[in-house]
């Protein structure tokens, strides 16, 4: 199993959010969630594969398809939700 299989749908959409340049926050809002909630599944998406910040996390997914990656990110029952256009 390679290290972004171990990740969480959630986990994942995360990542591509990261990758995309928003903020904990526009991730939070875009989810529903809690900026903390966030920084927790940024923690443990860093353990599963292997990086240190946000910026490592980008460049992995950068590096292994961008928006694309990984192409499990729409699983049956947590569709991946694009970005809300600016306002």
């Amino acid at each position: 199993m390679t290290p972004c299989e171990r990740l969480t749908s959630k986990e994942t959409q995360i990542a591509i959010l990261v990758w995309e340049g928003l903020t904990n926050r526009e991730i939070g809002k875009i989810i529903g969630t809690s900026e903390q909630v966030i920084k927790n599944h940024l923690r443990s998406a860093f353990d599963k594969l292997g990086v240190w910040s946000r910026l490592e996390l980008a460049m992995y997914v950068a590096g292994h398809g961008g928006k694309n990656w990984p192409l499990q990110a729409e699983r049956p029952g947590e569709p991946y939700s694009q970005p809300l256009a600016a306002e």
